[in-house]
């Protein structure tokens, strides 16, 4: 999916994501995480009126905004996508928090209380030279909040049969918190979330299957088929142990 295709892709699997999630846990993610989780990362990152958090690759915004509704901060949203910034500004109506166009890194110098990277580790093939400028973003003793896709990197085979290989960059989770002590991070907070990200990738199959046609009819079939191809693999993984979902709070305790 091109960056500048969002949009339709938002549009398109808005009511299928909407089904997918239990009553409240669907607040425009474009994640496996719930609300709830999200909430959890949030209040373990100490988010709370005045607290300045910038949030990475926020695609539409879907978590910052709730966060930002829910805890009250100083939010600073940054994605790639022009469409994706447009419908996150859309979105946020009232709301305090900004939103802009931005490739990443380089990351802003800020200091920022919090920063968030939520679901996209993955995507970075460099982490360290990422978790170093996400290091000097940071106040002493401001907070990294992060998930990650924790396993051996795919072999070329698994690549193969991955739509979008080149956004796939699996990490082992020791060479994770060897690279965040490295730039000054210390891990505060970590919790597994396998079991109920593959639950949710399930559900999101079945709800993408059951309105196929309309889907299709919005992105194209070959579109929807990749991304059901896409899901099938992460459920599979996740529920065979082949990659592991982790959520963390690294707080920052030197200048790394």
């Amino acid at each position: 999916m091109k960056q500048d295709e969002r949009a339709p892709f938002v549009q398109a699997l808005q009511r299928a994501r909407l089904s997918a999630y239990a009553p409240g846990e669907f607040v425009d993610q474009e994640s496996f995480m719930r609300a709830s989780e999200i909430l959890s990362l949030a209040r373990h990152a100490a988010i709370a009126p005045g607290v300045s958090v910038l949030d990475l690759c926020c695609g539409v915004a879907g978590p910052g905004r709730f966060i930002t509704a829910q805890l009250g901060c100083t939010y600073l949203g940054l994605d790639y996508s022009s469409s994706a910034i447009e419908i996150a500004r859309e979105r946020a109506g009232d709301l305090a928090g900004r939103f802009e166009v931005s490739r990443i890194p380089p990351i802003p110098p800020g200091p920022f209380d919090v920063v968030l990277l939520l679901e996209t580790m993955l995507a970075f093939p460099d982490k360290e030279t990422l978790l170093r400028e996400i290091s000097r973003a940071l106040t002493m003793g401001g907070r990294f909040a992060f998930t990650m896709e924790e396993g051996q990197p795919l072999t070329e085979t698994e690549r193969e049969s991955m739509p979008d290989a080149d956004t796939v960059w699996l990490s082992p989770l020791a060479d994770m918190r060897s690279s965040l002590e490295r730039v000054g991070l210390q891990v505060r907070w970590q919790d597994e979330c396998s079991q109920s990200h593959q639950a949710m990738v399930d559900s999101l199959i079945n709800a993408f299957v059951s309105q196929a046609s309309e889907i299709a009819a919005q992105i194209g079939r070959r579109a929807l088929e990749e991304l059901l191809a896409a899901h099938r693999l992460w459920s599979d993984w996740l529920r065979e142990g082949r990659v592991r979902k982790f959520a963390f709070v690294a707080e920052k305790t030197e200048a790394g």
